[in-house]
């Protein structure tokens, strides 16, 4: 009976509430074509595209229905009928050529009309009586999402646009968390995007009755049935999925290319990394990037990277737009990102994007999870050498939500085991993540990010390494309009790396260096139209260097004191790039980055004849800088 319930109630909604479907390519609504072991995914899809017709059912039930026939300007019934011949599958026609799929029972579509005085709100979606301020009567909610129809934007006959701009943002439906990549497309035209690191897209499509297409890795397929009239938003949920293994087909096909104007760069989410071996049970992040063509290791105990011949510090390594200068933790086992926290990466080793800089090798940007949205979690893991903690959950409840991450090593009973002239080496570190998402509005996120590591060690003797990275940084993202959007970043970047030394009370010494950076980044994505999509933006980084500074340690410690003078510069950058699609097959991409870069003071420069040795001997004057003055300046574009 509830069954029963169930149909009759999805007949009523779609009869009454789906705008009307008028007649078009195809008056006479006649099919033709040939249908060779189709789903009825593709069966029902091939002949909405022939006809004014369309389809409503649960794909579940048809999974194992395979459809072999042979049409020629045939009516849809004689095609059903062939269609589910000696089957238990049933179909119906309404009165708006809306076509409903079941099994065992038929759908009664005549059903009572309506009052004369109810309406039907296209714009709320669902039947309103003459006071619009009472509970609705029967709301589109009780369809499932998938059949459901959306109504984009508002019908202006006067704009002489055919197409329109959807954009919104693609989430986790169990967590609220962003899914960066997904794919959202539409078949006929073959029309597509990809959701950004924080979920959104953005997609011109032609106005009228489509099905978008939403895909995602991990994620369930799923598809939103639209009536596109102008430009609009629509927000996509994603349930994950997991996958049965079945088997596997390695295909070569010219239909498996890849398609895009990116080259050289390789994207990995955490799901991929967590699949890779692992040593001593933790997930090592840049230890992946070691598989890819054209990475190797700078050599063993090392976590540095040769991207295609570029040394270790040409690599600029960014986790959620943080500078990351020594990325290693324990002689370099182990990278200093933890994975419970790491959301998905990119590795750039070529046709690096316009909006980077300051590095000539490669790029390498990770961006971090959000925490849940919905519910509190957490996890934890305990290994040979290291244990981690990580706390997740929502601050205020789809709004704001947090992800607390920690891990720490207890590696001296391992060093303990090794020969004797290693046996008194000791090392530990730890590292700690926080990050806070809070949406402020519909158009406005906010994103703090809080990352700090520490790490020390000896090799059997008195002498103690030790380096440390801070990082802080502050991100609003706002959404101008529906085709543009920037976001405002902000930060501190700190690198720490000392010596110390106690063998002899009377010569110990702390020998110190530093790098400190402050930095603001403006970046703007603005989808011009269905050809064009442009990205700009400004950059500006405050550079503080601490070459050295050699201090006594200890009361005894007779050592003289001896400080290198600190340096300061200023780089900043302007960027524009642009995604031009010249047809469906061939897509362009080219950009400009114009550089400068500051030497400032207070700084003493000595000033040397021309064509001559620089020796103390041949100096012939010396210049004093104020603090900020400039000393040199260098500028340049960068193609």
């Amino acid at each position: 009976m509830k069954s029963i319930l169930s149909i009759v109630s999805l007949v009523f909604l779609m009869t009454f509430f789906c705008p009307e479907i008028h007649a078009q390519k195809n008056p006479q609504n006649l099919i033709t074509g040939t249908f060779h072991d189709q789903t009825i995914k593709e069966f029902t899809e091939e002949i909405e595209s022939q006809t004014s017709y369309f389809f409503y059912f649960d794909m579940s039930l048809f999974d194992s229905l395979r459809i072999n026939l042979v049409a020629n300007k045939d009516p849809l019934s004689m095609v059903m009928d062939q269609a589910f011949t000696k089957t238990d599958f049933k179909y119906s026609i309404g009165p708006h050529n809306e076509v409903y799929l079941t099994k065992g029972a038929f759908v009664q579509t005549n059903l009572t009309a309506l009052p004369a005085d109810t309406g039907r709100d296209k714009r709320r979606g669902y039947v309103t009586g003459r006071d619009e301020s009472q509970t609705p009567a029967i709301h589109l909610q009780t369809a499932t999402l998938e059949n459901k129809l959306y109504q984009i934007g508002v019908n202006s006959a006067n704009n002489g646009q055919s197409s329109a701009l959807i954009s919104g943002y693609v989430r986790d439906g169990k967590t609220g968390e962003a899914v960066a990549g997904a794919s959202i497309y539409i078949e006929k035209p073959r029309v597509g995007v990809a959701s950004d690191q924080y979920g959104y897209y953005a997609i011109s499509l032609p106005k009228g009755r489509l099905v978008l297409n939403i895909q995602s890795i991990g994620m369930k397929d799923t598809r939103r049935q639209i009536l596109l009239a102008g430009d609009g938003k629509l927000n996509i949920d994603l349930q994950g999925q997991v996958m049965m293994l079945k088997n596997v087909i390695v295909s070569a096909e010219k239909l498996s290319n890849i398609r895009g104007v990116q080259m050289g760069v390789q994207k990995l989410d955490i799901k991929t990394l967590k699949q890779v071996p692992v040593v001593f049970g933790e997930t090592d992040v840049m230890r992946v990037l070691l598989t890819l063509p054209g990475v190797k290791s700078v050599g063993e105990a090392s976590s540095g990277l040769n991207v295609r011949g570029g040394s270790a510090d040409q690599n600029l390594i960014l986790f959620n737009d943080a500078t990351i200068f020594n990325p290693s933790h324990f002689f370099g086992l182990f990278t200093a990102f933890n994975p419970d926290v790491v959301k998905n990466l990119e590795l750039y080793k070529s046709s690096i994007p316009a909006r980077y800089g300051e590095r000539l090798s490669s790029v390498i940007d990770m961006t971090s999870r959000e925490g849940n949205k919905k519910e509190f979690s957490g996890s934890a893991g305990i290994g040979l050498i290291t244990s981690r903690l990580e706390i997740e959950g929502p601050l205020i409840k789809d709004k704001t939500s947090f992800i607390l991450a920690g891990r720490t090593t207890y590696a001296d009973w391992m060093l303990s085991l090794l020969p004797d002239q290693y046996k008194l080496s000791k090392a530990s570190f730890y590292d700690l993540n926080l990050n806070i998402s809070h949406q402020i509005s519909r158009n406005d996120n906010l994103y703090l990010t809080a990352y700090t590591s520490k790490d020390n060690f000896n090799l059997n003797s008195d002498t103690t390494y030790g380096y440390g990275n801070l990082n802080l940084s502050l991100k609003w993202k706002h959404s101008f309009n529906d085709k543009l959007y920037g976001v405002f970043i902000t930060g501190y970047d700190q690198y720490d790396y000392n010596i110390t030394s106690t063998a002899n009370p009377v010569n110990a010494y702390k020998l110190s260096f530093g790098i400190h950076q402050s930095y603001f980044k403006a970046q703007f994505n603005y989808y011009l139209n269905s050809k064009n999509a442009l990205e700009f933006g400004l950059s500006t980084l405050y550079y503080q260097l601490h070459p050295g500074t050699y201090t006594p340690l200890g009361k005894s410690s007779l050592v003289a004191a001896d400080t290198v003078s600190q340096e300061q510069s200023l780089e900043s950058a302007l960027y524009l790039s642009d995604k031009y699609k010249l047809t469906n097959s061939i897509e362009i991409e080219g950009g400009l980055r114009f550089s400068m870069y500051n030497y400032l003071g207070p700084q003493s420069v000595n000033e040397y004849p021309a064509d001559v040795p620089k020796t103390e001997d041949d100096v012939i004057a010396v210049k004093n800088y104020a603090a900020g003055n400039f000393i040199k300046t260098y500028t340049g574009p960068e193609y």
